[in-house]
Parts: structure tokens; sequence; C-alpha cells
């Protein structure tokens, strides 16, 4: 199975501007809007109105990216005064909620403008002249049909606002793939773990681990050795990914197999993402199994081995330090008579007993420990 490592070390971090605002305009802007400070207000209509920084820090964004905003999409605030501090009122604040969450589902800039100005059907933008705003590509059509980013937009889904420091690589992915990784980087759980159930439901298990988590938890743990930033990006995505693969398990059909397959990391190993993805991938095939956390010591393995009576054993290692063959010897297999696999990076072919078979990718485990207890 494909490896994805949780434990780089740390180094110190950088610093970037937002990318959907001017490159060098960004921090420069940051700076005066915040050290403004400037208070919150009350429209003519007695709603709250809040400053271009107030919404800044509510979106996560950079004041210079609602600036871009206004200008390119017409996204602003719907009452500007005389003065020179610009209000956004609660249909401002909501129609940009809405550009935000379709920019983290793949879409691009003036895609996700069109969305929100027809979701969210704000009132008509005016100035304090009486004049109307601009608004790019303004005509109606339907809304988020290709999601696609290409060119210049590219930027714009690898870096998410708020992030603290430069995007995720991602060369070549898919709008669902650049949408997951922009919503790990705004550290946005709803929308990673929903982007995630969706997908699955979809494509299934293998397609999306393979095709939208992979590339995602590669590059987040890439960024995070290269940069010593995003411990925190690492720790919700793998937390997300897990809650929506015992998603599929909690919802998946009835099992066919009478004999369960037990699934477990070996005892020391405290990573266990990718049995958790096996295990859906098994759910989904309706593969019967009991899977344990990484918690669980020696001698409760070969309980559960032993109380389970197995039709298939799978032990997960990514430490060649607890990858050691003498912990198939405390496992009662051979007494159950079920089949002995191990899946992992951990594990040496070369040194396994000759009943124990080592698995390769999820997929090709999913497809393998199915046919054993399936037939």
């Amino acid at each position: 199975m494909c490896r994805v490592t949780t434990r780089p070390e740390p180094i110190a971090g950088v610093h970037t501007p937002d990318p959907l605002g001017d490159p060098t305009a960004g921090d420069r802007a940051d700076a005066s809007e915040t050290s403004a400070q400037e208070p919150e207000g009350i429209g003519l209509d007695d709603e709250p109105r809040l400053s271009v920084a107030a919404v800044a820090r509510r979106l996560g964004v950079a004041p210079a990216t609602l600036r871009t905003w206004d200008r390119r999409y017409g996204l602003g605030p719907s009452d500007h005064t005389s003065g020179r501090h610009r209000r956004y009122g609660p249909d401002d604040i909501a129609r940009l909620e809405q550009m935000q969450r379709a920019l983290l589902r793949g879409a691009s800039p003036m895609e996700a403008a069109r969305y929100a100005r027809t979701v969210a059907a704000p009132h008509p933008q005016r100035h304090s002249d009486g004049s109307s705003a601009e608004r790019a590509d303004a005509e109606d059509g339907p809304l988020l049909l290709s999601g696609v980013l290409d060119g210049a937009d590219d930027e714009l889904a690898l870096a998410g606002a708020n992030t603290g420091g430069r995007g995720l690589k991602l060369s070549g992915a898919g709008p669902r793939t650049r949408g997951l990784g922009r919503a790990a980087l705004a550290l946005d759980s709803w929308s990673v773990q929903q982007l995630l159930i969706e997908s699955m439901d979809g494509d299934g298990v293998v397609r999306t681990w393979q095709e939208v988590l992979q590339p995602v938890l590669r590059a987040v743990s890439e960024r995070r050795q290269r940069s010593g930033t995003g411990v925190e990006v690492l720790q919700l995505l793998t937390d997300c990914a897990s809650t929506a693969l015992r998603s599929v398990i909690a919802r998946a059909p009835k099992p066919e197999n009478p004999r369960p397959v037990v699934l477990a990391p070996v005892p020391g190993e405290n990573q266990e993402l990718e049995l958790v993805a096996l295990a859906a991938a098994l759910a989904a095939n309706r593969v019967g199994h009991r899977l344990f956390g990484a918690a669980l010591p020696r001698e409760g393995l070969a309980a559960a081995v032993k109380r389970s009576a197995p039709a298939a054993v799978v032990l997960w290692a990514e430490q060649p330090y607890y990858a050691a063959p003498r912990v198939l010897d405390d496992i009662p297999i051979t007494r159950q008579r079920a089949r002995a696999f191990v899946a992992g990076a951990g594990w040496s072919a070369e040194a396994l007993p000759g009943h124990v078979e080592l698995l390769g990718s999820l997929e090709a485990a999913a497809s393998r420990v199915s046919a054993t207890v399936l037939g």
C-alpha cells in the first residue's frame, strides 16, 4: 500500500501574501487595514455593517483579496458611504461566503463569483454617487459547470487564504483534488469531509484514495518537510479523512462473509489511516471486518483474533522497527485457520514466513482480501 509519512522533521516556517489579491500589495494592504482597526458600524437600514478588515478576519482572507473580488467581480459592499471606510452588510458577507465555498470546491474565480451572486441573491450594489458597480460576467448562466482551473487560476486553487505559507504542489490534479487541498489549507474541516464523502459516493473508496486524498496528503507532507509549516493542516486532513472513511464503513451494506477479517496495526505503530481506507474499501465490497486502532496491545490483538475466529488477518506497519516477523508468532492465526496478510511499507517480503502474504497498493489489497474471504 502507498505510504504517507505524517512525522517529518520541523524546520522554520515562512509566510506568503494571499494569492487571491495582488502578490505584492497583499502584505501592505493587510498591515494598513488591520492597523486602522476600523470600528463596526450600522447602516441606514439598521443592519450591522463590518469594515474590510473585519470581514477579512471573518473569512480568513487578506483585505486585498476582498478589494480584488470587488474590482473584478462586483462582490463588494452594497452600501458605499461617502467617507473612506467601506462597510459590508449581512447580504454582502453571505455572498462572499458563497464565493469562498465555490472556490473550495474547485470552481474558477469568475465561475465562483457568478455562483455567489445567483445563490446569495444580494441587493444591487450602489456607490455613494448612486452609480452601479461594474460586474464582470454578470450574465445569467449555469452554475459551477466546469470547476476547471487552468492558466493563472492554478495559483488560486493551490494556495488558500490564511494558510501561513506557500500553496500545495498538485500539478495535473483535477478540480476536486484542488478543492480538497484548498479546504485543507483553510482548515475547513466541514468542506474536507464533504468533498471526500461526495467523491467516495460517486467514484468509490479506492479511486478517491488514489486520485483525490493521497495526492493532497503527499503534497501537505512535502510542504511541511520543505517549509516546516503545516502540522495543523496535516493533522486536520488526516482526522477528517478518517472520519469520512469511517462514514463509508458505517453506511456499508450487510457483509456477505460469515467469518470477518481482522484489521490492526502492529503493536507500537501509531499510524493507521491507510488501514482505515482498506477497511472502507472492504466494507464497500460487502466484506465484514473487525477494525482495531493503534492503541491495541499485543495481548489484546491476540485475544481479538482468538475471539473473532476470522477468515483473514491483516497487520499493518509503516515503520520497519515495528514490522518484526516475531509479532506474528503471538497471534493464533494457524489455530484459527485464517489467512495471514501484512501491509504497509514497514514489511520486508524476504523476512516473512511462508504462510504470510504481503499486500501491495490499496486497490490490490482490497481485491486480494475480498477474493480470499468471498471466494
